[in-house]
């Protein structure tokens, strides 16, 4: 059965009611990876004559040039054009895993309309690269992916609200809140562990750290613009837990109060210029360009009733996550390794082996 993906996409409608052709953002990308008019218009699929008018169309709407010809150098963006580059980005980063739950229950209604035809798996997660694959590599059972915050993924797999919770921890630390609220949220007796990846978390700079940010200290500089993950976010404790390990207060940090929420969101922000530096993983960082600073490896784990390992679905799943074509996609995320993938055990066993 056909699987519904759902984009965000643009219009820009002046008061005449004229509206322009949001192709030109991927014309837009293609100039700033390339800084070539010519190999811009190929990626898009046009001709350069053709991407030529749309570009001159556009600067016409706003009244500004998007892009800059250079004799001999080839093509730039206009400070306009980076401004739209970006805020598309940053949209779509920020957009992204919300979109991405509603598709999921479109197609899980589409699902319903055939009934019988495959068994469903209800997943409620934290966002992550790795995760985002597993919509992908699904087959012969249809996943549910709702993304929410980790305590709220655990919660709702012990009201029953979903099959497999997802959520990660620090590798090193076994006490502080964020333990305690795990703890409080696993039941040894009846929770079965799948292990699924680790991946490393840390700061995202902009490109060449011009403010020759060295690690947690300098964030406290006031020449340092800072932006943050949502507060129930799993990785917003996880710096909260290096702070406080390093001695360091958040109220001495410029911007800790701004906050965005997903990975992505936070990277696109440095990448518009909008911050110095962020906390994330180094997918994140990769995909927009930035340098990354490794700080903390941490487990991401799916959690479930031991009673359900049996079900179809949770051995299609442990299935999936054990194939060579998913490991294979995860080793290509920056900063993601494959840690027992798929092996299950207890909640004690995890505990005793942090």
């Amino acid at each position: 059965m056909k699987r519904i993906k759902i984009e965000p996409a643009w219009s820009f409608t002046d008061e005449a009611g004229n509206r322009l052709d949001p192709q030109l953002f991927g014309l837009l990308q293609g100039i700033h990876r390339s800084g070539k008019l010519t190999e811009a218009a190929a990626e898009v699929g046009i001709s350069y004559r053709h991407a030529w008018n749309l570009l001159n169309k556009w600067a016409t709407f706003f009244g500004a040039a998007l892009v800059e010809m250079q004799k001999g150098r080839g093509a730039r963006l206009t400070p306009l054009g980076d401004k739209l580059l970006w805020a598309r980005q940053r949209v779509a980063a920020r957009l992204g895993p919300q979109l991405e739950s509603l598709g999921s229950e479109l197609n899980l209604e589409l699902q319903q309309l055939f009934e019988g035809v495959e068994p469903v798996l209800r997943m409620h997660a934290s966002h992550g690269y790795a995760v985002a694959l597993l919509p992908r590599f699904a087959s012969d059972f249809q996943l549910d992916l709702q993304y929410c915050s980790p305590q709220e993924a655990l919660s709702a797999l012990n009201r029953g609200a979903c099959d497999v919770a997802g959520y990660h921890m620090p590798t090193s630390a076994t006490r502080g809140p964020l333990m305690q609220g795990y703890r409080r949220q696993l039941r040894p007796r009846s929770h079965s562990i799948i292990r699924f990846i680790t991946r490393c978390q840390g700061l995202m700079l902009a490109p060449g750290n011009p403010k020759g940010v060295a690690g947690l200290a300098d964030l406290v500089r006031e020449d340092v613009r800072f932006i943050n993950r949502q507060q129930a976010s799993g990785t917003r404790a996880l710096l909260d837990i290096l702070l406080r390990e390093a001695g360091l207060s958040s109220q001495r940090i410029r911007g800790f109060e701004l906050e965005e929420y997903t990975h992505s969101a936070v990277a696109a922000y440095i990448a518009a210029g909008m911050a110095d530096v962020g906390f994330g993983v180094e997918a994140a960082a990769h995909q927009f360009g930035l340098d990354f600073l490794p700080l903390a490896t941490e487990h991401y784990l799916l959690l479930c009733q031991r009673s359900s390992l049996a079900d179809p679905s949770v051995v299609r799943l442990l299935e999936m996550i054990r194939s060579q074509p998913f490991q294979a996609a995860v080793r290509e995320l920056p900063g993601y390794s494959l840690d027992r993938c798929g092996e299950v055990c207890s909640v004690d066993e995890l505990f005793d082996d942090a």
